[in-house]
């Protein structure tokens, strides 16, 4: 799975989002995985537990620091990506693709508060 940055949206805490229909897919900008450096370990929700949008929900380790991975929607976790437990560097390598993170079944309405491509690269003044 890869997913054109241009059809996501994203949280001013560096996540994207894929949204196909009540399921959102998410994981980290590319922006996110360099300023944290080579990333050596990913903690993620459990499966069948449930996430909020804007809170924490994971951690993401580097070489260089630790950092909170938010929830960019709430519902249900569906899926992990267990890859990245094996490789955490699919992360730095592929965050659009073979990095993705969570997969939620949405809880309620569809997520509020997200950010187009145009306006990530401005809050980040780099390409997401």
């Amino acid at each position: 799975m890869t997913v054109d940055p241009d059809a996501l949206s994203f949280t001013p805490e560096h996540e994207w989002v894929a949204l196909e229909g009540a399921i959102a897919t998410f994981g980290i900008t590319d922006y996110a995985a360099a300023q944290l450096g080579d990333i050596v370990y990913v903690e993620l929700p459990a499966v069948g537990g449930t996430v909020t949008a804007g809170q924490v929900c994971g951690e993401i380790e580097s070489t260089k620091s630790v950092g909170e991975l938010y929830a960019p929607v709430t519902g249900r976790v569906l899926e992990v990506n267990g890859a990245v437990d094996v490789d955490p560097a699919l992360v730095n390598g592929d965050p659009y693709g073979a990095g993705w993170l969570v997969r939620v079944e949405l809880a309620g309405d569809a997520p509020t508060g997200l950010l187009d491509r145009a306006a990530y690269v401005t809050l980040t003044g780099a390409a997401a």
